[in-house]
């Protein structure tokens, strides 16, 4: 242990970027000396936020909406949440929801108020490397669930429900799945849910990709379960409103444990955003349009990238049923999923993110976004493909 681990808890010493984090630097450094990236690394909607939604924050903040307020967030947005657009649970406004310093935050907050030191964490993977950062955090062991490649990194409900056990205090997923796209069955998602409440553990249930669910659209998470005693949900409005920057997303869960996190939120932000809460009830209760022609917009750069991969040879990906990721396969190219990366962003001006960093069953894999521009998502796939034929 060096002087500078000496100066740091042991909470961060072993904590490292994610792997997407990590190319986005590093690609912002190539960029500073003129290079042209082709960016397909980050889940960023390249829209702008909606004009109204933008005039709404505009005038809240001109009517002095500049205050601390609760912890739990505004009455009124916490209201238009319970009412959202597309809803798949029933939660009281009053007492089941708090608005949170974007979906990070309302993620960090229910691990904390659930996990004990020691305690595990089912996590079926490849993941959002966040969930098993902030596990670490909480003092939680992480549990990765490989699920099953040959099968499009389906749930594998058996899989998850054996990992279950008397030291598990919740389980953690997202459907659709970050990175894999993947939109998993109802049965099996049920199947999970019933098992963790009878093993009397949380599911954390990440639904921030519910808007972008392509073809039949099944219920979200909270839809398959009669256990809501047990269900937390992550939210925001980052994806469906391309408000990422704004920072303002929700958890919804039972009572007592939104209390708990209120209690922890206010000493760490106090209260979100007060302008940015505006935002979001403008966003919740004003026009959906944007929203619906961005899910379009999306679903059309999906079905580009799965015809543009299905030239490439010696790299496959399972067709994206939702989010905004492709997962490729490029386990016949040589090195691992971060050096595959690392050439393609150095040599060919192409970020994405290798899929190690997604967990141990990512390995062999990119994850590639296609939140960017048609043209952009061209010029990154055009590069792409130059380098695998370059490779073979």
């Amino acid at each position: 242990m060096d002087a500078t681990d000496d100066r740091l808890s042991g909470r961060v010493t072993g904590l490292e970027y994610s792997a997407i984090r990590q190319m986005f630097e590093r690609a912002g450094t190539l960029e500073a000396r003129g290079r042209d990236l082709a960016h397909l690394e980050i889940g960023e909607p390249d829209f702008g936020t909606p004009e109204h939604i933008v005039e709404a924050a505009f005038e809240a903040a001109r009517a002095g909406a500049t205050d601390y307020t609760s912890t739990a967030g505004i009455r009124e947005l916490r209201e238009a949440i319970a009412d959202r657009p597309g809803k798949s649970e029933d939660f009281d406004p009053g007492a089941e929801i708090a608005v949170t310093t974007g979906g990070m935050e309302a993620l960090y907050a229910a691990l904390q108020a659930v996990v004990d030191p020691g305690e595990e964490v089912v996590v079926p993977t490849p993941t959002w490397p966040n969930y098993l950062t902030q596990i670490r955090l909480a003092g939680g062991k992480p549990v990765e669930v490989p699920l099953p490649a040959a099968e499009g990194f389906d749930l594998a409900p058996d899989r998850v429900i054996e990992a279950i056990g008397d030291e598990t205090a919740a389980v953690v997923f997202s459907s659709p799945s970050n990175p894999t796209g993947r939109v998993f069955a109802p049965a099996d998602v049920r199947a999970v849910l019933e098992a963790a409440a009878v093993h009397e553990c949380f599911v954390v249930a990440d639904e921030v990709y519910d808007s972008l669910v392509y073809g039949d659209r099944p219920a979200g998470i909270p839809g398959y379960t009669d256990h809501e005693e047990y269900l937390l949900t992550v939210n925001s409005c980052s994806k469906r409103y391309a408000m990422t920057g704004w920072r303002l997303g929700w958890l919804a869960g039972p009572a007592d444990v939104i209390e708990a996190t209120s209690k922890i939120r206010s000493v760490v932000t106090a209260s979100p955003s007060s302008v940015s809460q505006h935002a979001a009830l403008a966003a919740l209760t004003g026009p959906q349009d944007r929203a619906a022609e961005m899910a379009v917009a999306f679903e059309q750069r999906r079905d580009y990238v799965v015809d543009r991969l299905a030239d490439v040879p010696a790299v496959s990906a399972p067709p994206p049923e939702g989010a905004m990721y492709a997962f490729v396969d490029v386990s016949a190219l040589p090195g691992t999923s971060e050096a595959i990366a690392g050439r393609l962003l150095e040599e060919y001006g192409v970020v994405t993110a290798p899929g190690g960093g997604f967990g141990a069953a990512g390995e062999g894999y990119l994850r590639v976004s296609f939140a960017n521009s048609l043209d952009r998502i061209e010029v990154g796939l055009d590069r792409f493909e130059q380098m695998v034929r370059d490779e073979l």
